[in-house]
């Protein structure tokens, strides 16, 4: 039994993984990961995950965290900039569902199922994506961990919900309902293309921050909204009923359980239905 399936699925593994998921183990591997003294474990990171260092701007990088977060150089992840057209805010594997018209239940393959309400603790707000769209981008360890607008228009204020550091990988998601337990940070966007945009940010196990940039904005498509510290990590996009379908191949491979691997900027619908 590997580390995560005795944690996942044993009594005894339970019993660590909530000293494991508490934020102040994060916090406390985070300060590390902020010292000079993480920079030892830069390298082999870039080693196992195979990590193409041209892609980004390294100069001046002395922590692991500063590695972590480093920032891709121009021209590497273009926007999508036809109006019908909503870009991915980041790398990722993205699975695609349709929120339910009678409760806002999301159901997906193999995983377990949740709510929006429970996602966003606002049933009201929760009660306009009835029917819509729920993105989920699960960005792994070796993926660009900067994030952008999805679209741009009118940000409201970040909502911050606190919780615990769940892995965001499969395991977890099949054992229990991550994304309404872990710590989490949602705005709206006001887009003149696609309505009320919802783009939410989750934390994971050993994520010390989410780190959002902006409060009450106006924002461009493509604008910088905030990085990730380390650790595997979600973006969710919600999406309003009747503002957009999703592409086609994202929609099978969803339906079977597979995730589509997609770039920051990339066009993840096929415009408005």
């Amino acid at each position: 039994m590997d580390g995560l399936n005795f944690l996942y699925k044993s009594a005894a593994g339970r019993v660590f993984l909530k000293a494991l998921c508490a934020p102040a183990l994060s916090r406390a591997a985070g300060r590390f990961l902020d010292s000079p003294l993480s920079h030892f474990l830069i390298k082999p990171f870039v080693k196992k995950n195979n990590i193409d260092l041209s892609d980004y701007q390294t100069d001046g990088i002395k922590t692991f965290n500063q590695f972590f977060r480093r920032k891709i150089k121009d021209g590497k992840r273009p926007f999508d900039l036809r109006p019908e057209s909503l870009c991915a805010p980041c790398d990722g594997l993205l699975s695609a569902w349709t929120i339910s018209e009678d409760g806002g239940s999301v159901i997906p393959v193999k995983q377990s199922r949740y709510t929006v309400g429970r996602l966003l603790q606002n049933e009201e707000l929760a009660k306009k994506y009835y029917g819509g769209l729920c993105l989920v981008f699960r960005l792994c360890v070796d993926n660009y961990h900067r994030y952008a607008y999805a679209d741009g228009g009118r940000k409201g204020p970040n909502v911050f919900i606190p919780g615990r550091l769940h892995t965001v990988r499969p395991i977890a998601l099949e054992t229990l309902p991550v994304f309404v337990e872990n710590a989490r940070e949602y705005t709206v966007i006001q887009s003149e293309n696609f309505g009320g945009l919802l783009q939410m940010e989750v934390g994971a196990m050993l994520v010390g921050r989410i780190v959002n940039f902006e409060q009450e904005a106006v924002v461009a498509r493509g604008g910088e909204k905030g990085f990730f510290e380390y650790g595997g990590s979600t973006i969710i996009l919600l999406v309003q009923k009747g503002k957009a379908s999703v592409r086609g191949d994202i929609e099978k491979n969803s339906a079977a359980g597979i995730e589509t691997p997609v770039k920051m900027g990339e066009c993840v619908t096929v415009g408005k239905k």
